[in-house]
């Protein structure tokens, strides 16, 4: 299909859009982060609606639109099932989403951080988290993506260079 492209791809971000529509904002392996608009998948007849939920690992078919690129399929990798039936680890799953969404830009390849997030969601499905999971995350993250590091690279100065660099504070933080 020409103007058209396929991606695997991490679901971080959901806005409802109009009646029955919603941007879909996902990190891929291959092209970064995409704003994407999901046509109809607010309707119960949906066959999208259950694999562009947050947190899912995705295939995604996507045509070429004028100002956003459309979802046309998604087929479900990873739904990350375990971390969803506690609360914490989706406080936590949530937090490592808002820090990928808000330190990289659109359409900037960044495979090392795909692989990261993919691998610091699976260990959160694997077992309970430790607050070194979220600290290593944020380290590695700055680091792969060029922010460097605070001088003591621990939590509280790892949450303040952040704070620096995003200008605005997590909502994820206010969940508790």
């Amino acid at each position: 299909m020409p103007g058209s492209f396929k991606a695997e791809a991490i679901v971080i971000k959901r806005t409802n859009l109009g009646e029955a529509d919603r941007l879909v904002t996902v990190f891929s392996k291959d092209r970064g982060k995409l704003t994407l608009i999901a046509k109809g998948i607010r309707r119960l007849t949906s066959r999208k609606k259950g694999h562009l939920e947050l947190f899912n690992q995705v295939r995604l078919q996507i045509a070429k639109g004028k100002n956003l690129d459309l979802i046309t399929e998604a087929e479900t990798i990873n739904n990350f099932s375990r971390l969803r039936g506690n609360l914490n680890r989706v406080r936590i799953a949530y937090l490592l989403l808002e820090l990928v969404d808000k330190l990289t830009a659109e359409n900037q390849e960044h495979q090392e951080v795909y692989v990261l997030l993919g691998e610091t969601l699976s260990q959160l499905n694997g077992h309970s988290a430790s607050n070194n999971l979220i600290a290593d995350f944020e380290a590695q993250l700055l680091t792969r993506l060029g922010f460097g590091l605070p001088p003591r690279p621990d939590r509280a100065s790892l949450e303040a260079h952040i704070l620096t660099i995003t200008e605005k504070p997590l909502n994820s933080k206010k969940l508790k």
